[in-house]
């Protein structure tokens, strides 16, 4: 059972009811004094609380999805698989590899003209080296007759740290959102491209090219739109590409864009920060460079490096998020010719419901900054 599966939260909700029924069942009989039935107290008092805990941290997980799965609890490195078949019209060998597909939570979803398709893949990077699993959503018009030769804009979707991909399409519902956006004739449809940043688990590389280590910026900025290029009808151009992400995975598209113009023509950092993140789960990302991390603070390399023709989007709340000021301090420092945008809530913190009602807009936001052609 995975760890998000309600059956496991059923499992620990009805072993914290049990026990809390044993427990006021049995005390009668433990109410002596004797070192067994002290034993037999604690035993049940600790057992109770303990099952207590577990089922209010999977219900919170549930609704936040910290973690998708047991490994990622645990911190242990899932395999990619080896992929050994590929059919004729599969993405390209060497670049990205189609493992699996599912169907998009939404109506229809077993016909992909009527609901699109998401793929499950694992992109190779040739400049990096890095591999890196994604799902990359398509949308419905991506297999229907009418559409056949038309290539799409295409969006690069990243979690935060240590999220996983699948966050983004259980949690985040992004495929869904997109879907709705179309539908309702506020969004053009978009090829979305759907990967944690953390591309060298479990180190947080913050989307920097560490000397001597993973080189995670050229994965995302180079290899990436590359390999989805190739490998699907999109666009090859900076017109045809966006980059948004949440918390770290916001950061990083703010620097891709920032630092990318020639490959996004538009970023959105949701709940974003605007220097890397240097801690134990870093390491070492600059090795004494100063260039390097100064060029990593994102208000340093707005005042430093000229405009370009880039759309940027931030993020923040008044009360519940720590990036009010960094937000406003980069909104005052984006020159001409590039423009910025921002949602401001009243409130909301740093979690899956604030992220929620900033997706919709910043994804409307975005399907009018790309072009398909």
């Amino acid at each position: 059972m995975g760890l998000t599966s309600n059956a496991v939260l059923v499992v620990a909700v009805s072993l914290a009811v049990g026990l809390f029924a044993a427990t006021i069942r049995l005390w009668p009989r433990l109410a002596a004094r004797t070192a067994s039935a002290v034993a037999g107290r604690i035993g049940l008092l600790l057992a109770t609380q303990l099952t207590l805990f577990v089922s209010a941290g999977l219900l919170a997980n549930n609704s936040f999805l910290f973690y998708g799965s047991w490994a990622d609890l645990f911190g242990q490195k899932q395999d990619l698989g080896t992929v050994t078949d590929h059919g004729a019209g599969e993405p390209a060998a060497g670049t990205v590899a189609r493992v699996g597909t599912q169907r998009p939570d939404v109506p229809g979803g077993g016909r992909p003209a009527v609901a699109g398709r998401i793929d499950k893949v694992v992109v190779s990077g040739r400049a990096s080296r890095i591999d890196s699993p994604a799902y990359v959503y398509l949308p419905p018009e991506y297999f229907q007759p009418g559409h056949a030769r038309r290539t799409f804009p295409a969006v690069v979707v990243l979690t935060g740290y240590p999220g996983t991909a699948e966050n983004l399409v259980e949690g985040l519902r992004y495929p869904q959102t997109a879907h709705e956006g179309v539908r309702a004739g506020r969004a053009q449809p978009m090829v979305l491209v759907m990967l944690r940043p953390t591309v060298a688990p479990p180190r947080d590389t913050e989307c920097v090219d560490i000397a001597g280590g993973p080189q995670t910026e050229t994965f995302f900025a180079e290899d990436l739109p590359q390999a989805v290029s190739r490998a699907y009808r999109v666009g090859g151009r900076a017109r045809n590409w966006g980059v948004i992400g949440n918390s770290t995975g916001g950061y990083c598209a703010l620097k891709l864009g920032l630092h990318h113009p020639e490959r996004f023509a538009a970023s959105a950092g949701l709940s974003a920060y605007y220097r890397a993140a240097e801690d134990p789960t870093t390491g070492d990302l600059f090795h004494g460079d100063r260039k390097a991390r100064n060029r990593a603070d994102l208000l340093w390399s707005l005042d430093h490096r000229p405009p370009a023709a880039s759309s940027f989007l931030v993020t923040t709340s008044r009360q519940g998020e720590g990036n009010l000021r960094g937000t406003q301090e980069f909104i005052d420092r984006v020159k001409a010719p590039a423009r910025v945008s921002s949602i401001v809530l009243d409130s909301g913190g740093h979690n899956f419901t604030t992220w929620r009602r900033e997706i919709p807009p910043a994804l409307e936001w975005m399907s009018g900054r790309l072009s398909a052609t």
